[in-house]
This record gives structure tokens, C-alpha cells and sequence, in this order.
């Protein structure tokens, strides 16, 4: 199991990022998403509705405090990946985090609580430079899963409803499941 957790959520500043670390996870692997900060619902409806339409098993929610939710992970033996510019190398790192197969990854809003940093198993640097939560999930999701994202579908035995791309060099094709 795979889980994003999303720190800090700023309804006026980050509903389309928080949104976007939702769809990525979701597309690229990810079995759920839990964030913080300021509750929303409207990002919980958005990203139920893609996974309608879509298909897929997503789960997305809200929690008030990361700390239980690491705790409780903890527990359960998952391994925290922390994203971020400071810590070790992707490349590095991750030969060690693909043997393991129940994983939290967090990504930042506002300024990470040090906490953070002390209850990650690993601190991961996507880069050295400032960028994107998006760009961190994806860039890490296509390490951790050499390039297999790329190409996920969703089981159509479980999903009777939903959408899929059809690739083609021009145009757009999508079929009914």
C-alpha cells in the first residue's frame, strides 16, 4: 500500500495543488491520500468525481492532525518517505525504498514541521532546487515504479463504468468501459 500525505492545506492558496497531488498519486500508483491544514471538502468531491469517471480504488480524506496518522502508519510498519530539497538524493535512495512495499509519502504545503524530518525513515532530495509537490510526487512515483505508471491501467473487471484513453498520434480517443 501507497499513501500521500498532504501537509498543510491552504483552502485559498493550494486547493489546485493539493488537487493535483491527489490525481497524480492516483494516476501514477498511489492508493490514497490524506491531508491536513485547513479542511476541504470541495477537493474530497473533485477528486471522487475523477475516480467515477475514471475508476479506480483512490481513496482520499481530511485529517486535523498528521501526528496520529504517522503514528498509526508507524505501527502498521509503513515506511515514511518525506519529500523534499533537503536530504538524501532520489537516486540514491531509492534502490532501498522500492524493497519496500507499504509506504507514506509526504509532500509539504507551508513550511514543514521538523517533526517531519525526525519521524521520516527517509528524507528524500527531488532535486536541488525549489519546485513543485506535483513534480516531487511524479518524479518519485517514475523512480520508485522504473517507468511502469507510465503506462497503469485500472482493473476493468472491477470497474464497470468509466473512462480510458485510447493513445493515437493525433486527436483524442476515449472509450466507455
Amino acid at each position: 500500500m501507497l499513501y500521500i500525505l498532504r501537509l498543510n492545506h491552504r483552502i485559498k492558496r493550494d486547493k489546485r495543488i493539493t488537487t493535483h497531488c491527489a490525481l497524480t498519486g492516483r494516476a501514477f500508483g498511489a492508493d490514497g491520500m490524506i491531508f491536513t491544514g485547513e479542511k476541504d471538502d470541495n477537493i474530497v468531491k473533485s477528486v471522487e468525481d475523477i475516480i467515477k469517471r475514471w475508476g479506480g480504488e483512490f481513496k482520499i480524506s481530511y485529517s486535523s492532525r498528521w501526528q496520529n496518522f504517522l503514528t498509526k502508519m508507524k505501527e502498521q510498519n509503513y515506511t515514511i518517505v518525506h519529500l523534499t530539497m533537503y536530504g538524501i538524493q532520489l537516486l540514491e535512495a531509492i534502490p532501498k525504498i522500492r524493497r519496500k512495499k507499504n509506504l507514506v509519502v509526504i509532500v509539504g504545503g507551508e513550511k514543514v514541521p521538523s517533526e517531519i524530518y525526525e519521524k521520516a525513515d527517509y528524507n528524500i532530495s527531488v532535486g536541488l532546487q525549489p519546485h513543485s509537490e506535483v513534480a516531487a510526487l511524479a518524479v518519485f512515483f517514475h523512480e520508485y515504479f522504473k517507468g511502469k505508471e507510465l503506462t497503469r491501467e485500472f482493473d476493468e473487471i472491477k470497474f464497470k463504468k468509466g473512462l480510458k484513453i485510447v493513445p493515437q498520434k493525433k486527436g483524442k480517443k476515449l472509450i466507455k468501459k
